[in-house]
């Protein structure tokens, strides 16, 4: 059985930009496919089904989102330099002289963010706005159109890497460490008798929108779900009162969406079984796919769990293997309470 930590590596790896999954996905897939029937929407989001529900029975949806955020190629110049835009909320200030991975149909192809030399710059404060830069392939501008086609994703090079205390950092861990959370939840299910039907949803396109949660949400109709995302962790130069910690849980959602009783039984599981939380207090919406979940049909009794991360929308991002590990603990404990009704 794949562990918590290799879950996390392998998903934070996969290459997976908002509206272009599919990579991300196949491998989700596989990693889900010895514990229920696995499928594919139409807009690429993945649902595996743990139980069906019976006739009159609750249903619980579990959801995380797959993409990443990254770049899309929009132009290509005579001299075969890129031009891109952004996918989803890319920070401009890591862009300049980054390392990055152009991915073709054919090929991923490296290269680089263009950067003017501060000796040549009379104003090297500014951020710039992300179609004023320029990705470096080494190609010539007949070879990069030969090779490298508009609306390709472009991600910035970083690979998983293990931190001491079973932390780790890499990119995509927004929402990968999520997606981690709810397949070692279908590891800790397996071989157990449900009291209620359970879906998994690894969703697309959040980062632009959510498409992929709303859709999947209205084909499957439950009457429950949890969304798990992330969410801020605490560091010294980050506002401590938005803030959550590293290594003391999950943070369990309070906001007017979300569904009171269903967020208390999150609470009261956690506390039977000796699982460490957080609170997270949210005034309006959540900004996540709970937002759409919630009012899909009739509506869905929805609450929410986030998983604490440092440094969001980087190549860098740090999570705890534990608090992904006491959050599916957290899933998995709720399902089997028979609360679900």
């Amino acid at each position: 059985m794949t562990t918590t930590m290799e879950l996390i590596k392998a998903l934070s790896n996969a290459v997976g930009v908002a509206g272009r999954e599919n990579k991300a996905a196949q491998l989700a897939a596989r990693l889900l496919e010895p514990y229920g029937k696995v499928e594919t929407t139409v807009l690429g989001s993945v649902i595996c089904t743990l139980q069906a529900p019976k006739q009159g029975q609750a249903h619980l949806l579990l959801d995380a989102h797959l993409d990443e955020i990254g770049m899309i190629v929009s132009y290509i110049d005579e001299k075969g330099f890129l031009t891109v835009s952004n996918c989803g909320g890319v920070d401009r200030r890591l862009l300049s002289a980054a390392q990055v991975v152009v991915h073709t149909k054919e090929e991923d192809l490296y290269g680089v963010v263009c950067s003017i030399p501060p000796h040549l710059s009379s104003d090297s404060d500014k951020v710039a706005k992300i179609e004023d830069l320029h990705i470096d392939v080494g190609l010539s501008g007949i070879q990069a159109k030969q090779r490298i086609a508009l609306g390709d994703r472009v991600t910035i090079l970083s690979t998983a890497r293990e931190l001491i205390g079973e932390k780790i950092c890499g990119k995509a861990l927004d929402n990968r460490a999520s997606c981690a959370a709810l397949i070692r939840t279908a590891q800790l299910l397996e071989g157990k008798e449900l009291p209620c039907g359970v879906s998994i949803l690894l969703s697309t396109m959040e980062e632009v929108g959510g498409q992929g949660a709303k859709t999947a949400a209205y084909q499957l109709m439950p009457t429950h779900a949890v969304v798990v995302d992330v969410s801020f962790a605490h560091t010294p130069d980050a506002p401590r009162h938005k803030c959550g910690d590293l290594n003391k849980g999950p943070m369990i959602g309070i906001a007017p969406l979300l569904n009171k009783q269903l967020t208390e039984l999150l609470q009261a599981v956690c506390q039977r079984e000796g699982i460490p939380f957080q609170s997270e207090v949210m005034g309006g919406e959540t900004g996540t796919n709970a937002d759409a979940i919630a009012v899909t049909g009739a509506g869905v009794k929805t609450a929410m769990a986030s998983i604490p991360q440092r440094y969001m929308h980087t190549p860098i991002e740090v999570v705890s293997a534990q608090d992904v590990e006491d959050t599916a603990r957290l899933l998995a404990g709720v399902i089997l309470s028979g609360e679900i009704a």
